[in-house]
């Protein structure tokens, strides 16, 4: 059966200061790239992917390289595994959204399933293409192992549709930056082998 290795990109400056980064291409920091190389040396050592995809923002991209060139492998871009786009809030931090738009962000926050982020995506259109898009990767490499590099509500949105909860709980599950996270695939449904795995992070 298919094996999937969910990966969330490195470090960068908005997730230390908090802001709505969403398609704002923005690149690794310092810590962030030695998180790609970390979770690189991780997967290099336990599995042995015959494909690496990734979101097309250079955050997500760059910690696909670091991992493809482990295995000799390019990396794919799909534009299913990209980002929730945020729209007016993008580059804000939630202080600043909130602001303008206070009942919305709190939506986001307490209800993040009834959120509607002005100008931008609902997270139950968000879950339906990357799950679209898992589905589809998956089917190109039956009983393969690959490996998906995205983005924090990427990823949750695709471990609520694997364990088969509603969007209500997307605040309950956690991603932090390199993050591993391993499904399987059966049938068109999954297993949920390990999540938020983050060990191969602790010596830096």
């Amino acid at each position: 059966m298919p094996l999937i290795v969910l990966v969330r990109h490195g470090q960068t400056e908005w997730n230390r200061e908090e802001r709505f980064r969403g398609w704002a291409d923005v690149p690794l920091d310092e810590a962030g790239l030695a998180q790609a190389e970390a979770t690189a040396r991780r997967i290099v050592a336990e599995w042995a992917p015959v494909a690496v995809y990734s979101s097309p923002l250079s955050r997500a991209a760059k910690t696909a390289e670091a991992i493809a060139r482990q295995f000799r492998l390019p990396i794919q871009t799909h534009r299913g595994l990209i980002d929730i786009d945020y729209g007016q809030w993008e580059g804000l931090t939630p202080d600043e959204a909130r602001k303008r738009w206070p009942e919305m962000v709190d939506a986001w926050y307490h209800t993040p399933d009834t959120a509607q982020i002005p100008d931008g995506e609902t997270l139950n259109n968000l879950r339906a293409r990357v799950m679209e898009a898992v589905r589809e990767l998956a089917a190109r490499h039956e009983g393969k192992t690959i490996v998906l590099v995205g983005h924090t509500v990427v990823n949750r949105a695709i471990l609520l549709g694997v364990l088969g909860l509603r969007n209500h709980r997307f605040w309950h599950l956690r991603q932090d930056t390199c993050a591993i996270n391993v499904l399987e695939m059966d049938n068109d449904d999954f297993t949920l082998v390990s999540m938020n795995d983050t060990c191969h992070l602790r010596r830096l």
